[in-house]
Order: structure tokens, then C-alpha cells, then sequence
């Protein structure tokens, strides 16, 4: 059978009339859900074929759902930075089960970076069913004044910690003082933090040394502020320098810093384990031994199959905590209100840490 008609003027009714069969049952032949078999489908695939018709309508599908089968999925800093991360490398393989479960498509936005302006426009006119922040503490302020107002579902990943979005959190405190603890208890006193930066979007020279307190009200990113007080907490002397990135080059120019004082620490807390391998290699540099003359600890229990050490750190369910989120997206399509979650951490002691050299 062959149609003179144009494209845009075959409808899926067309589809259905041609294959014999009724324009819903026709409609499960371009889904990826509903019960229908191999046969049927390809019955259904040649009638299309023949009539060039390539598929529903979107728009159209969508505004008779009331769903556009779209989530967006905002990260911390770019899309490019964010995707060096094997931390956000672990939590998007746990959120994209849980979505592919849900049959949905996910739709990346950059945070809090040069680009978030223009963020915060596309997700205004995005037809968007869900929005999953994976933060890693930032709060994103600009991007939910538009989202409520539009009423779109909101899960937080570490935040936003604002009402009305479901959180995923874990325990940052108890993590890092257990962590610190287990730095006191193998007798170490001079402490300093590589802290991860709150300038996101360049890369940029580490800041000064600071005493590790020191305006702590002051710092926007939940996660890394509340890091900090849990160390003084312990290391009430300790101090600290901001790195200017989160990566490994950027925890090695840190502790570049801390390691060439005239008294250096004999313990660097890394508030995560990237910042934590590129002070492995600043003390390699300088042929400083670990654990011998200084203790290195990191924070995730992020995968780094490169690195040649046991580090010493704080494992988060990295995986499951994207899972979860992607579950709670569930709830709340389908009209439930899931609970806030805290999820646990685990003090993982590997060979970087030790009593002090000396």
C-alpha cells in the first residue's frame, strides 16, 4: 500500500487503520511499556513505515498525559566538571536505575557556574516532571523560586535543604568526626584541612591558611560548612586553605601550601578523596613519607582504581543515595510524599593514616 498523503498529515489513527488494529493498541508500538507482543509491534512498525509516520507527537502526547516523561537532573557545576567527578560519576548510575525503572528521560543542567542564568531560563519553559538536584551541598537559590512556582516535584541530593523537597542526606557530622577522631587517636595535634572550594565554575589559587572556624556562618555550601565545625569540634586548632577546585590538581596546590609552613601538620583532612590524592602526591613531591611523617585522609569512598594506596576515609553510599532519589521521584509523580532520608557513613581506615613520625 502506498499514501500520497505528507507527513504532517498522517496521524497515528491512520497507523492503527492501516496495521487493523485500535489507535491505542497502535499507540503501545512506540513505548517502551504496555503489553503487546514482538508481532504485533512489527505489524504495527511496516504500517508506519509505509505511511511515513515516524511516531505520537511529543507536545501532543504530552499534553494529554499531563506528563512530558522528563526529569531534569541539576548538578553542581557544569556538566563537563560534574562528569570528572566520580562522585557524581556513582550517584547518577544509582538515579538513572531508579528513572530507567520509571521510563523516564533525564535532561542535565549546570548549577551553580557561569551558566546558571541561563539554567534557570530553560528550566522556566522546560516541560519537566521532576527536578533532582544533585548539589553536593550548594543550595541553588536562583533555580527554586521558577520551580514552585510551577509546582514541579523537587528532590534534593545533600539539597537543597529548603520545605517541600524531598531530601537525601547523609551523616556529613558524624562522618567527619569520626574520621578526625580516629586522626586524634593515633596521637596527631598539628591538623590541617584541605577544604573543597566554594567558588565553582574555574579554576582558581587555593585561598590562604586559615584557622579551620574561621566564618564558618559564612560559607553557603551546607556540606562543606558543617565538615568544618564537626573538625574543630576535635581539632578546635586545626587550619585549613580552600582549595580551588575539587579535582586531584587542585588538593595538590592546596597542600603544597600547608606542607611548605615552617611547621607543617602531620595530618591532612581532604573533605573529599580526590582533594585527599592530590595530597598523596604534593607529599610524594616533596618525599615526605605516609602514613611515616604525615597522615592523609579523604572523605566519599569514591572509586579512584588508579590510585596505588588504601586511602583512609569516610565511605557514603554513593550509588544508593541516587537510587534512592530516583525512587522518591516515584512517590511523588504517583502523589505520594516520601520521607527525608539520611543515609550512613562508614569510617573506612586504609594505609595512608598513622601516629606521627618522629
Amino acid at each position: 500500500m502506498t499514501t500520497t498523503r505528507g507527513r504532517s498529515s498522517v496521524t497515528l489513527a491512520d497507523v492503527a487503520a492501516l496495521a487493523g488494529v485500535s489507535t491505542s493498541t497502535a499507540s503501545l508500538a512506540f513505548r517502551t511499556t504496555g503489553s503487546i507482543t514482538e508481532r504485533m509491534r512489527q505489524r504495527i512498525l511496516t504500517a508506519a513505515r509505509e505511511l511515513d509516520y515516524a511516531g505520537p507527537n511529543p507536545t501532543a502526547r504530552s499534553l494529554k498525559s499531563g506528563r512530558s516523561g522528563i526529569v531534569g537532573v541539576v548538578v553542581a557545576e557544569s556538566i563537563r566538571r560534574a562528569f570528572q567527578s566520580p562522585v557524581t560519576i556513582a550517584t547518577m548510575d544509582g538515579l538513572s536505575e531508579a528513572l530507567d525503572a520509571l521510563d523516564v528521560g533525564q535532561l542535565l543542567l549546570p548549577g551553580r557556574s557561569e551558566q546558571s542564568g541561563r539554567s534557570a531560563r530553560l528550566l522556566d519553559g522546560m516541560p519537566v516532571d521532576a527536578v533532582v538536584f544533585l548539589t553536593r551541598g550548594e543550595e541553588f537559590d536562583s533555580l527554586l523560586p521558577g520551580l514552585r512556582a510551577r509546582r514541579i516535584p523537587l528532590v534534593g541530593i545533600e539539597g537543597p535543604h529548603e520545605e517541600g523537597i524531598a531530601l537525601v542526606d547523609i551523616d556529613d557530622a558524624r562522618g567527619t568526626r569520626d574520621v578526625a577522631r580516629h586522626v586524634r587517636s593515633l596521637g596527631h595535634a598539628r591538623v590541617a584541612v584541605v577544604m573543597r572550594t566554594t567558588r565553582l565554575g574555574e579554576s582558581l589559587p587555593p585561598g590562604e591558611v586559615l584557622p579551620v572556624a574561621h566564618g564558618l556562618e559564612t560559607i553557603a555550601n551546607r556540606t562543606i560548612r558543617e565538615r568544618l565545625r564537626a573538625t574543630a569540634a576535635v581539632f578546635p586548632d586545626a587550619v585549613r586553605v580552600e582549595a580551588g577546585g575539587r579535582d586531584l590538581e587542585a588538593g595538590e596546590i592546596a597542600a603544597g601550601r600547608l606542607l611548605d609552613l615552617p611547621a607543617p601538620p602531620t595530618a591532612i583532612l581532604a573533605q573529599n578523596d580526590m582533594l585527599a590524592a592530590g595530597v598523596l602526591r604534593a607529599a610524594a613531591v616533596r618525599a615526605i613519607p605516609v602514613p611515616g611523617r604525615l597522615t592523609v585522609t579523604g572523605f566519599d569512598g569514591a572509586d579512584l582504581p588508579w590510585l596505588d594506596r588504601r586511602l583512609t576515609t569516610v565511605e557514603q553510599p554513593l550509588h544508593d543515595r541516587g537510587l534512592v532519589a530516583g525512587r522518591m521521584v516515584g512517590d511523588l509523580l504517583a502523589g505520594r510524599t516520601p520521607a527525608d532520608v539520611v543515609l550512613p557513613v562508614t569510617l573506612r581506615v586504609g594505609d595512608t593514616s598513622g601516629p606521627p613520625g618522629r
